[in-house]
């Protein structure tokens, strides 16, 4: 992780980075969105899970998959853990590189044609 940068920081960071992304308060904390919110971060925690981590939206399937695989990083969250989103722990060190991943999937599964296609264009993959 760069120095001096929380995962708060880095999540900020690559949202704010993907095309089309605001960032408002939502329920008294960070949340992202592509149009339609794809990730918050409860950086104090929330109800019974009082560590930092963020919920963040998920293509079918891949909730049983991380949880399944992980479950000492991942699990599913209250109130959007039934519609497929995904949680993660940010208190247990965290890969930059994953943390990139996982917002562009969950900015991914929200966004747009028109916002993808922005994306694709930005890295010089046509759209």
């Amino acid at each position: 992780m760069p120095a001096g940068s929380s995962p708060e920081q880095l999540i900020r960071q690559f949202c704010m980075a993907l095309p089309g992304v605001t960032e408002r308060p939502s329920h008294g904390s960070p949340a992202f969105f592509a149009g339609r919110q794809f990730l918050m971060l409860w950086p104090d925690g929330h109800h019974d899970h009082d560590f930092a981590h963020m919920w963040f939206a998920a293509p079918p399937g891949a909730q049983d998959e991380l949880v399944g695989s992980d479950p000492g990083r991942f699990f599913r969250p209250p109130y959007v853990g039934g519609r497929g989103w995904v949680a993660l722990r940010l208190d247990r060190g965290v890969d930059p590189d994953e943390l990139a991943a996982v917002c562009e999937e969950a900015f991914r599964t929200v966004a747009t044609r028109k916002l993808i296609d922005a994306l694709e264009q930005s890295r010089g993959h046509p759209g």
